[in-house]
C-alpha cells in the first residue's frame, strides 16, 4: 500500500513539471500616490461616519438614512453579497471528502446448480467515501477566489451605500436650491407687477406713451412664465428623491431653507490614505486577488488529479445464512495528455481577466484622485466667486434703485430700469447657484475621499 501511494505521488510530481508558469501582472498597473494634494483648502476636519449630519438639516439626515436602507441599488448590492457568501461556502466543500450511503437490492429468479428454478431476495447497503487530494492547491485556490469575491462584494456594497448617500444629499440640496430660485422669481415677479401698475397708471393719464407700458408687460410675463417651469422642476426633483429613498414618487418635506444649511469643513485626508478609504478601490483590489486565484485554478488543471475512494457494506440475501461484509479501498491518478489546447486557452483567458482587473484597478485609482482634486479646485475658487457675486448684487441693487427713481422722475426711459431688473435677477439666481454648488461640491468631496474610514 505504501509503495502504491509513493508511486502515485512520484508520478503526479513528474507530470506536474509540464505545467506552464503563471504570468505577473502587467507593468504599469500599480499607482503611487502623490505626497500631497495639488490644491490646498486650509482648515479641514476628520470625516464622521454619518458625515451628512454635518449639514445641520434633520430632514436631509432622515432621507439619507432611509435611502441607505431602502434604495433598490443598495438592496441589489446586498443580494450580491449574499450570493458571494454562498459561493464561498460551496467552494469550501471541495476541501472535504464526499460521503454517501446507498442501498441496492431486488428479487430475482434463476436456475440453481441442480437445474431447478429458485427465487431470492437480496440487498446490499453501502457506505461510500471519496476524497480528492489537493496536492497542487487547486481547491484551495477556489476557496481563495471565493473569499476575495466576498470581500469585493462587501466593498461594492459599501460603495453603493456611499454613492446613494451622496446622491440623496445632493438631490436634497438641489431641491432647496430650486425652492430658493422660486422665492427669488416670486419676489422679482412682485416687483415687476408693481412696476407694471406704475407704468399703466402713467399711460392711462397720458403722461407717457404705450412703449413703457408694453415693456413692463413683457418683462412681467417673461418672469411669470419661468415660475411654472421651476415648479415642474421642483416636482421632478421631489419624485427623484422619493425613488432614491425607495418610495413611490411624491412630495418631500423640507427641514429648512438653503441659507440655513451649514457648510461643514472639508474632509481631512492624505493622498496615501485614499487607497484604503475608498470602497471602490478596495473592491477593485479584491477583484485582482480573485482573478489571481482563478489563474491558479486554471494552471492546476494541467496537473494530475489524485482521488482516493473507499466503500463498505453488507450483502444480504435469503440464500445466505449470515450477512457477508464487503469493502473496497483504492485510488486513482489521472493526468491530461491532450486536450486540444483547451487547458492553455483557459489559462490564457484567466490571465487576460487578471490583466483586465489590474488595469481596472489603475483606472479606478486614477479616477479617485481626479475626483478629489476636481472638487478641491472648485471649493478653492467658490469663495472668491461668491464674494464677487455679493459685491455685484449690492451694486446692481443700488443701480436699480437709481434707475427706478430716475424713471419715475421722468429723467430716463423705462429701458434703464428693465436692464437693472434683469441684471439683479441674474445675480440673485447666480448667488443661489453658488451656494448650492458649494454644498454639493462638499458632498461630492465626502464621497470622493470614501466617507468615514473603514
Amino acid at each position: 500500500m505504501r509503495k502504491s501511494l509513493a508511486l502515485l505521488f512520484t508520478s503526479a510530481l513528474a507530470l506536474s513539471a509540464c505545467a506552464p508558469s503563471l504570468q505577473d501582472a502587467p507593468v504599469g498597473t500599480a499607482v503611487t500616490p502623490p505626497i500631497e494634494w495639488r490644491t490646498q483648502l486650509g482648515a479641514s476636519a476628520p470625516v464622521e461616519a454619518a458625515w451628512w449630519e454635518s449639514f445641520g438639516d434633520p430632514q436631509l439626515s432622515r432621507l439619507v438614512e432611509q435611502a441607505r436602507l431602502n434604495n433598490p441599488d443598495v438592496r441589489i448590492a446586498a443580494a450580491r453579497m449574499d450570493e458571494a457568501r454562498a459561493t464561498e461556502q460551496a467552494s469550501r466543500g471541495y476541501l472535504l471528502p464526499s460521503l454517501g450511503v446507498g442501498v441496492e437490492g431486488g428479487v430475482q429468479r434463476e436456475v440453481s446448480a441442480l437445474g431447478r428454478p429458485q427465487e431470492s431476495v437480496a440487498a446490499q447497503p453501502t457506505f461510500r467515501a471519496s476524497y480528492e487530494l489537493d496536492l497542487f492547491g487547486k481547491n484551495a485556490a477556489r476557496v481563495d477566489a471565493a473569499e476575495a469575491g466576498v470581500a469585493a462584494s462587501a466593498a461594492a456594497e459599501e460603495a453603493a451605500r456611499l454613492a446613494v448617500s451622496a446622491a440623496t444629499a445632493t438631490g436634497y440640496i438641489t431641491l432647496l436650491a430650486l425652492d430658493a430660485r422660486l422665492a427669488v422669481l416670486e419676489d422679482t415677479l412682485a416687483a415687476r407687477q408693481e412696476a407694471l401698475k406704475f407704468a399703466r397708471d402713467r399711460a392711462e393719464v397720458g403722461y407717457t406713451s404705450q412703449l413703457p407700458l408694453r415693456q413692463a408687460e413683457a418683462e412681467y410675463q417673461a418672469t411669470a412664465q419661468l415660475v411654472p417651469q421651476l415648479k415642474a422642476q421642483i416636482a421632478r426633483q421631489e419624485n427623484a428623491l422619493s425613488v432614491l429613498t425607495g418610495e413611490l414618487p411624491g412630495g418631500i418635506e423640507r427641514g429648512g431653507t438653503l441659507d440655513e444649511l451649514v457648510a461643514p469643513a472639508p474632509p481631512a485626508t492624505l493622498p496615501s490614505e485614499l487607497l484604503r478609504r475608498r470602497p471602490d478601490i478596495a473592491a477593485a483590489e479584491y477583484r485582482i486577488a480573485a482573478a489571481d486565484a482563478k489563474m491558479r485554478v486554471a494552471r492546476a488543471d494541467f496537473m494530475p488529479s489524485i482521488d482516493l475512494g473507499a466503500s463498505a457494506g453488507l450483502a444480504l440475501s435469503d440464500l445466505l445464512a449470515d450477512p457477508i461484509s464487503v469493502w473496497s479501498l483504492g485510488g486513482s491518478i489521472l493526468a491530461p495528455i491532450f486536450q486540444g489546447g483547451r487547458l492553455q486557452a483557459q489559462l490564457d483567458g484567466a490571465t487576460a481577466q487578471r490583466d483586465q482587473a489590474a488595469w481596472a484597478y489603475r483606472s479606478t485609482v486614477l479616477g479617485a484622485f481626479r475626483e478629489v482634486e476636481d472638487r478641491m479646485a472648485i471649493l478653492a475658487n467658490l469663495g472668491e466667486q461668491q464674494t464677487a457675486l455679493e459685491a455685484q448684487q449690492s451694486a446692481v441693487a443700488d443701480a436699480l434703485r437709481h434707475a427706478r427713481n430716475r424713471y419715475r422722475a421722468g429723467y430716463t426711459p423705462y429701458i434703464e430700469q428693465v436692464d437693472a431688473q434683469r441684471a439683479l435677477l441674474g445675480v440673485e439666481l447666480s448667488l443661489v447657484q453658488a451656494k448650492a454648488d458649494e454644498l454639493t461640491t462638499l458632498v461630492g468631496l465626502y464621497q470622493a475621499v470614501g466617507g468615514a474610514p473603514r
